[in-house]
């Protein structure tokens, strides 16, 4: 099954808008991600992330829901820090 997973941008790594990029904190797990498809997001907004691309925003209400929904059904597993 194909899934974005909820995020929160923590910085805009490169303005530039064909290849807008910036970090997004996954519930602690930091990850680069491709921030074209969302040019109006900023630091502290909440996108849904599908194969590294923002595909869509949301506020910080639905970002919680919806993670807790997909931490429910077990499909959090790759972003959980890798233990040594």
């Amino acid at each position: 099954m194909c899934l974005g997973i909820p995020g929160e941008i923590i910085q805009i790594l490169n303005d530039e808008p064909m290849s807008r990029s910036g970090k997004v904190s996954f519930g602690g797990v930091v990850k680069e991600v491709n921030l074209a498809f969302v040019p109006e997001a900023t630091v502290g907004d909440y996108v849904v992330v599908h194969v590294g691309f923002a595909i869509s925003q949301l506020n910080a209400e639905e970002a919680d829901q919806l993670f807790r929904y997909l931490a429910q059904m077990d499909e959090l597993n790759e972003l959980t820090p890798e233990q040594p």
